[in-house]
């Protein structure tokens, strides 16, 4: 027995879906974002955030798992599901909501994304073969250039602890970049992603107990969105529409979707959170923009 799969799309639509996709897995990740830096900001511990990104999408996906070839996790395998849940899963989550303890939202908003997708580029050139034309290579410096700007700013308004918490968005960005472009070259379905994925992240589960007594104080109502917002939005939900992406229009072009990413972040934290970016962080972001637009031209 095997995942059910998604019926192929007509070619062409299939761009058009891709797109789609894409987009709302960047919106999902924008929620994502937003909600980690409000539960930091209440007190919540990245760990129980990390853990309602994946104990719910888990136990609900869990039972597809074991009707399906459990053995071999639905035909991935052992060491390629490992790998995937590695640079996708629970270390992911970690890095980035620990990164909210030490610089605002805008900092990870455009770090993470960034740093995806030029991980993403780099590595289709490498491990696919996919072009990576003069154009896309100005793109992904002028990225690089925006990056330096967001790091400055914390160097200089933050300090050391700035820098560390600018690394660890750096680090999840590029774990996603590596999660993307595997999921490229093994093809492999979104709903098998997105359940393995989950299922081996429950291995984190015992970590709870280091932090029970943070998640109960944070009460039901901030639990329960959390859950909602991390395991459902920026969890499951996220990974489905980004792998359907990643197979409908190629790994070097999916992974630049997280370009929507910062600005749907700050946006929707200006609102629900009322962080008003700094100077630093918009000149950022628009140089951010303008290389994402390059990487992306034929």
């Amino acid at each position: 027995m095997d995942f059910p799969r998604s019926p192929p799309a007509p070619v062409k639509h299939a761009t058009a879906l891709g797109v789609l996709c894409g987009a709302g897995s960047a919106l999902f990740w924008a929620f994502g974002f937003v909600a980690a830096r409000h539960g930091v900001l209440v007190g919540m511990s990245p760990l129980v955030l990390a853990l309602h990104r994946f104990v719910w999408p888990g136990l609900a996906l869990l039972p597809v798992v074991a009707a399906n070839d459990p053995g071999r996790l639905g035909g991935i395998g052992w060491r390629r599901a490992m790998t995937l849940t590695f640079f996708g899963g629970l270390p992911l989550a970690l890095s980035s909501y620990i990164g909210y303890v030490f610089v605002p939202l805008g900092h990870g908003a455009i770090i993470q994304p960034s740093c995806a997708a030029l991980g993403g580029l780099i590595l289709a050139r490498l491990l696919l073969q996919e072009p990576l034309p003069a154009r896309r290579v100005f793109g992904a410096l002028t990225i690089m250039l925006g990056l330096a700007v967001i790091g400055a700013e914390a160097l200089r308004t933050i300090g050391e602890s700035g820098i560390v918490g600018d690394l660890l968005f750096v680090t999840a960005g590029s774990f996603f970049a590596i999660f993307g472009v595997l999921l490229r070259r093994w093809q492999i379905a979104p709903t098998r992603a997105a359940a393995v994925t989950s299922v081996l992240s429950l291995a984190g589960l015992p970590l709870l107990l280091f932090a029970f007594d943070n998640m109960l104080a944070a009460g039901f109502r901030e639990n329960l969105m959390q859950a909602i917002v991390q395991g459902a939005f920026a969890g499951a939900g996220a990974i489905y529409l980004f792998t359907r992406s990643v197979i409908l229009l190629g790994a070097g072009r999916a992974v630049l979707f997280p370009s929507l990413v910062p600005p749907f972040t700050l946006l929707i934290g200006f609102f629900a959170l009322g962080e008003v970016p700094s100077l630093s962080q918009l000149i950022g972001l628009a140089i951010v923009v303008i290389g994402f637009r390059l990487t992306q031209m034929s």
